[in-house]
């Protein structure tokens, strides 16, 4: 029987297609390479800038802690009025230098406007309710003002230079009989009711003391239309510096908390009652509870470096 020699290039072929493969196939394997070592290096970047904001935080902290406090157990006071500001200066830095509005929830900065301007409508003329320490003289004056500015700005931003990108189909708390975007009085008017009702009166003063207990009231539930917010995001990921903008309020308010478990006693009405010591501690400790699954989430976050990642809201989210 006769052989006839193969085609020119006929087995040697079949040899470099296969070889071909096998350099596509390594070539594949580096690009696979190469860009889970980019995520990991801008992980580890977005780290390093979390560790750096955090720590000038912490610092800052502890540098007015040993010149203004003296020592002075009050001074959670102050610190929790810190961490308050510290936020709010966050979501300003998010909101203009990537001129973007996504993911943060105006009626939680209208809240908190009324917040800042109803306690420094109490504070400025009385002392009842501010720190015992130096702290208490100018300090938390100082820092309630820049807390109130830097809530006023991040608003005008949402609502005027960049308003286009403001999500207001997500931000749909309390849009029941009300015209759009006034979710926000059923948060308001009832605690504005609760406040005039039930209120210590350590300034003697019935306005005062009222304004100072709305402020209260009204902040342990003002973060709520920013988390049913984030329960409505489709994709579940928060933006990183929204999510250190909410973190920081809620340890503001853990610090407030903290103060309050040993002082609630004092916040009681003319007749002696102590009942608003404690719808103070309750208050703040439901607003710490709305936030148990936040705080979670945001803790895996920054420990594995990872975007904030909530559950879908039909999931097992229960924040709201």
């Amino acid at each position: 029987a006769s052989y006839s020699a193969p085609a020119p290039g006929g087995y040697g072929q079949q040899h470099d297609y296969s070889q071909n493969a096998g350099n596509f196939g390594a070539s594949s394997n580096q690009d696979d390479d190469s860009k889970k070592g980019g995520k990991k290096s801008m992980a580890l970047h977005a780290l390093n800038k979390i560790v750096i904001m955090w720590a000038g935080f912490f610092t800052a902290s502890l540098f007015v802690y040993f010149m203004m406090s003296g020592g002075d157990f009050s001074f959670l006071m102050t610190y929790g009025a810190i961490s308050r500001m510290f936020g709010f200066g966050i979501l300003n830095v998010k909101i203009f230098s990537s001129k973007r509005a996504t993911g943060v929830s105006v009626k939680t900065l209208q809240l908190y406007c009324l917040v800042f301007f109803f306690r420094l409508t109490s504070i400025i003329r009385h002392q009842g309710y501010l720190p015992y320490d130096k702290s208490g003289d100018w300090l938390y004056h100082v820092v309630e003002i820049m807390a109130l500015i830097f809530t006023g700005t991040a608003l005008w931003g949402c609502m005027a230079p960049f308003k286009s990108t403001y999500q207001g189909a997500l931000d749909k708390f309390g849009e029941m009989h009300v015209p759009p975007g006034m979710g926000a009085v059923y948060l308001a008017v009832p605690m504005l009711i609760l406040a005039i009702i039930v209120h210590p009166n350590l300034n003697s003063d019935f306005m005062s003391d009222a304004a100072w207990t709305y402020a209260m009231y009204l902040e342990s539930v003002a973060l709520v239309p920013q988390l049913f917010m984030f329960q409505k995001q489709t994709s579940g990921v928060v933006e990183l510096l929204t999510a250190h903008f909410v973190a920081a309020l809620g340890f503001g308010r853990l610090m407030e908390f903290m103060f309050w478990v040993y002082s609630y006693h004092e916040l009681a009405t003319s007749a002696g009652s102590k009942l608003p010591g404690y719808l103070a501690l309750f208050s703040q400790l439901m607003q710490l509870v709305l936030m148990l699954d936040f705080f979670w989430y945001y803790y895996l976050a920054v420990k594995n470096a990872t975007p904030l990642v909530l559950p879908s809201h039909g999931a097992a989210m229960g924040m709201v």
